[in-house]
């Protein structure tokens, strides 16, 4: 099944997954806020239920352990954390279930407004259930964002089912796209079934015994309330998935690179005409879309390199550092020299507000 990329700026998320990595490092007498770092949060925000976070917070704070751990299963210490209670409401609703096969069809309809780090599709076939994993912050096998990601989706799913099918619940079978890693090893410790890596895809199987008879606490009305609430929230991510996002990932995969309109739209094969009126539903134009990837390059580079104006200004495509630090201004109120002298973590909601002015 075909999911459009996720917008990762959006903050729709509940922060369980960046707490569940900020308590296991912490375990290792790693600080909250080296774990933070960069992802424009406090620890206090993690235990404030009206917080909502984006992916790409999600993104750093992962990027941010595999740089301060040196634990090799900090993942799957981190997604282990992550019970059906941690869902909230949403975590009930699966609960509430008539059968264990819904369970399934409750987690796979509504993960995106969830927030899970990967799109789960599943399969039957004879005695055998397929769990397809498509990780959503990296889709390249090679990068190691998408094994961590992976590897917590993988620990935060096994705890997920055993909270529902029972703690003796097992996979038969884990297959993983990216190379076997060094810690091959962990991987049977942890899940106790063969382990297949190079894969062409991601899947954890498992018997249908598991799913096949009614659930431990079935209550239509809270899951018939939990799915209303679920489908309204899930409409509101869907509006901004989709064209959109897909522009904002190949222009971030190749940073430096931003084609014409018509160039970008015969990349995803579609008509310019039919291109420019999808994101026109979206309420977005290709050249805004444009400037916030450029923004978001150059707020990176300016946290996290030591390259010169000039030099962020080639990166970014302007013609020279005046007109990029022109553009900065625009965007933040601020010189790239004060923003980096600064670094407030205040501009953030100014920023998303400037880009809405951008022109047509």
């Amino acid at each position: 099944m075909y999911h459009p990329s996720p917008n990762l700026l959006q903050c729709l998320y509940s922060p369980q997954r960046i707490a569940a990595v900020v308590d296991v490092l912490s375990e290792d007498g790693i600080s909250a806020s080296r774990t933070l770092g960069g992802a424009d949060l406090r620890s206090a925000d993690l235990r404030d239920s009206s917080v909502r976070v984006s992916y790409r917070q999600v993104e750093t704070v992962f990027r941010n352990a595999m740089r301060l751990s040196r634990d090799p299963a900090i993942a799957f210490r981190a997604g282990a954390r992550m019970h059906v209670l941690a869902y909230g409401m949403y975590g009930y609703a699966m609960l509430s279930s008539p059968t264990r096969a819904e369970v399934i069809d409750f987690a796979a309809k509504y993960g995106r407004v969830l927030g899970t780090v990967a799109d789960i599709d599943f399969a039957r076939k004879d005695d055998t259930v397929s769990c397809l994993f498509d990780p959503l912050l990296s889709r390249d096998p090679a990068h190691d964002v998408y094994r961590f990601a992976l590897e917590f989706a993988f620990a935060a799913y096994q705890t997920l089912s055993r909270d529902i099918y029972g703690g003796s619940f097992r996979f038969s079978k884990l297959s993983a796209a990216y190379t076997t890693p060094p810690h091959a090893k962990t991987y049977d410790r942890i899940f106790q079934c063969p382990v297949e890596f190079g894969q062409c895809k991601n899947v954890m199987e498992f018997d249908t015994a598991w799913i096949d008879h009614p659930a431990a606490r079935p209550d239509e009305m809270t899951r018939a309330m939990a799915g209303r609430i679920c489908h309204q929230h899930l409409d509101r991510i869907r509006r901004d998935d989709g064209l959109a996002a897909d522009i904002r990932r190949r222009l971030l995969e190749h940073p430096g690179r931003f084609p014409s309109i018509e160039a970008m739209a015969a990349e995803l094969a579609i008509h310019p005409r039919t291109f420019r009126r999808r994101l026109q539903l979206q309420q977005q134009t290709y050249r805004q879309i444009v400037s916030e990837v450029r923004m978001q390059l150059a707020l990176g580079y300016l946290r996290n390199t030591q390259m010169t104006n000039d030099e962020i200004a080639a990166r970014l495509d302007y013609s020279d550092a005046a007109n990029f630090r022109h553009a900065f201004v625009r965007w933040t109120g601020k010189s790239p020299s004060d923003f980096r002298n600064g670094r407030a973590s205040s501009l953030a909601a100014r920023v998303q507000e400037s880009l809405a002015d951008v022109p047509n």
